[in-house]
């Protein structure tokens, strides 16, 4: 048994007595006397009820099972599979569970049996973007990788895809999941809120500075420039860059790649050969119409996927230009539709299978209670070089 002391105790417990006052946390200051893993640590427990909750020195409280897993710094599924399941459970991570429960006075066995009932197995992978879809090519990708890492293991898949995050929230909600892949257009406080119902939390194809969650995105400054470096080498001079409305951290990757590309090779580096547009066939025709009317007009276009791609070809042939004499043009996704295009179009691979599939590890990870997760985990990029450029 650990030798510990309460250095300070302030309760304060929401309860349905009128005589308690009316916070609802228990505030203990641990102080370990041996040498152990534990040192000086703050803990604040949250507790629903309990109508004994006066505190004072050494005084016996009963805090939840969550307060297992905050002691420990592991999720509560983690808690769950350290006496459920201990060997899917690293060892470390086990023994800061365990020594969490003996802190707290738990019965180990109580544990297990609170946890069990819990336990579902299962993960869910959202996507929270209009217009998206199972059916888009790229998100398919990404599914059958995760598709193909959970059937490898004991989880059961959830897919949800909806336009608004209540839609999306309420899913993982109904289907009481352990954790979740979140693709689309993801914000901190969809993260947040899922983070305070102790779910795990993987991003995909995203990433937002200054949250501590582990994502799985392709290398989009390293795709950037490569189907620059390959239009530069063909002798382009102005090259122009239709810039989709995707995820800031895309978008941003993105910019970078161009202007410090272009700069890099004595090109103009300015943002006026940037334009942002939807991601679809027309709109990416229209930027593109506007970016062709201009005096310099430029003799080759990025597009932001092979649909704006497709939308900067269909320009060109409205415009009686030629690809890619007259305009070169590449994409980024390396779609189906590559093959489809006459030219057929040159575009970046982005490997979304893997993505899938390590999104999934990820957060297998996490579930585990594994502490050393990558936080970025990035997916090489590799350019097919077809007639369009």
């Amino acid at each position: 048994m650990l030798e510990l002391f309460y250095a300070c105790v302030k309760c304060t417990l929401n309860t349905k007595n009128p005589l308690l006052p009316p916070q609802k946390s228990v505030k203990v200051d641990l102080i370990q006397e041996n040498t152990g893993s534990f040192t000086t640590k703050k803990l604040l427990f949250s507790y629903e009820k309990y109508e004994n909750a006066y505190a004072k020195r050494g005084v016996t409280v009963n805090p939840t099972i969550y307060d297992v897993s905050r002691l420990s710094g592991v999720s509560i599924a983690t808690v769950s599979r350290a006496f459920s399941n201990p060997e899917r459970v690293r060892e470390d991570t086990r023994r800061k569970v365990f020594e969490a429960a003996e802190v707290l006075h738990y019965s180990p066995n109580a544990i297990a049996r609170a946890m069990a009932r819990q336990r579902t197995d299962k993960i869910a992978f959202l996507i929270c973007k209009e217009g998206a879809t199972i059916l888009d090519e790229f998100y398919a990708g990404i599914c059958t990788g995760i598709m193909r890492e959970t059937n490898r293991s004991d989880f059961e898949l959830v897919i949800s895809t909806a336009a608004d995050w209540d839609t999306a929230s309420n899913t993982s909600k109904n289907k009481q999941v352990e954790g979740v892949i979140l693709g689309g257009n993801a914000r901190p406080d969809m993260i947040a809120e899922l983070q305070n119902r102790d779910l795990a939390v993987v991003l995909v194809n995203n990433r937002i500075q200054g949250l501590d969650i582990p994502c799985v995105v392709s290398d989009e400054y390293g795709g950037v420039r490569q189907a620059l470096e390959h239009l530069i080498g063909r002798g382009h001079r102005n090259i122009a860059m239709l810039a989709g409305r995707f995820s800031p951290y895309i978008l941003g990757e993105r910019y970078r790649a161009f202007l410090e590309v272009t700069q890099a090779h004595g090109l103009p580096a300015d943002t006026r050969h940037i334009k942002l547009c939807d991601p679809t066939v027309e709109s990416a025709a229209e930027a593109c119409l506007e970016l062709l009317s201009r005096q310099d007009r430029p003799t080759a276009i990025f597009g932001g996927n092979d649909v704006m791609a497709a939308g900067a070809m269909k320009a060109a042939l409205r415009l009686g230009l030629r690809v890619p004499e007259d305009l070169a043009v590449t994409g980024l996704d390396d779609s189906s539709a590559c093959g489809m295009l006459e030219p057929e179009l040159t575009s970046v691979h982005i490997d979304c299978r893997r993505m899938g599939e390590l999104s999934v590890a990820r957060l297998q990870a996490l579930l585990a209670g594994e502490t050393d997760v990558p936080q970025v985990t990035v997916v090489p990029t590799e350019l097919r070089v077809r007639g369009s450029s």
